[in-house]
């Protein structure tokens, strides 16, 4: 297990985390838990704003984080082969980031030290969304906002 001291997250590559600092990556956004819709002639992904069952809207966690694909089979499992070409991640996702060489936001919590910061700077899905559970037609859920 490597050491969680020092800025692991800015002068380590993703491939040479461990678990524990790969985890840490994760700034609790919940943006990635946010249904996206596909245009079918374009290829393009629109936002909603329905979440995932599984997601703890308020903390921008899966309330079974452990246990998510015996619920959700579709949710994808991150790591560093595959992270580059997933392009639904939200444009401020600290493993698209760090895979493409960039440093974390000013927001992010391993950087400012405080991990409601996220929420504080409108980064998270906190207050905008609704369970998939009450939603309906996701649709009607389609939302202005880049993820």
């Amino acid at each position: 297990m490597g050491k969680m001291s020092g800025r692991f997250w800015e002068d380590t590559p993703l491939d040479k985390l461990d678990r524990a600092q790969w985890e840490a990556l994760c700034d609790g956004c919940g943006k990635c838990c946010v249904h996206k819709l596909e245009d079918e002639d374009t290829g393009e992904l629109h936002a909603t704003n329905v979440a995932c069952r599984l997601l703890d809207r308020r903390m921008g966690r899966c309330s079974d984080y452990r246990h998510r694909h015996a619920y959700v089979s579709e949710c994808v499992r991150l790591n560093t082969n595959n992270v580059a070409g997933i392009e639904w991640l939200p444009s401020t996702c600290a493993y698209r980031l760090r895979a493409a060489g960039e440093q974390l936001p000013d927001w992010h919590y391993l950087v400012s030290g405080d991990p409601e910061s996220v929420h504080t700077a409108g980064q998270s899905t906190r207050g905008w969304t609704i369970s998939e559970d009450d939603a309906g037609d996701f649709e009607h859920h389609l939302v202005d906002r880049e993820l």
